[in-house]
């Protein structure tokens, strides 16, 4: 797949993986939410809980959760930190980290709280 290709299909994933929370009752807080650290491609609010998701794409779910690797966790991690230093209870606010996997065939499946693995 061409890079561009590729941005365009992760785009699109990102999307429906939203589009996925609000069916269930979430709000969007922020899509690819920039830090210094790094990237978020969605923030979510669950209530009062900040659910960050990393969006993940490939051929099927397994292939895309390998994609997720420890650097890009602890990435995360720090840009979460950013974000959350701006809530009211700032790192006291509760928060999870969901890995959304999206298939070929657009089939999503998410891994709540997948970082405490």
């Amino acid at each position: 797949m061409s890079g561009l290709v590729s941005y365009r299909a992760g785009l699109a994933a990102e999307d429906a993986v939203a589009r996925h929370y609000a069916d269930a009752g979430r709000v969007m807080a922020a899509s690819r939410w920039r830090g210094a650290s790094g990237e978020i491609d969605l923030i979510m609010r669950d209530g009062a809980v900040i659910v960050f998701v990393e969006v993940k794409k490939a051929a099927t779910h397994a292939e895309a959760a390998l994609r997720l690797t420890s650097r890009q966790m602890a990435r995360i991690y720090a840009s979460a930190s950013e974000f959350l230093a701006g809530e009211p209870a700032g790192q006291m606010t509760e928060s999870r980290f969901d890995v959304a996997l999206v298939d070929s065939y657009g089939r999503i499946e998410v891994l709540e709280n997948a970082f405490a693995a």
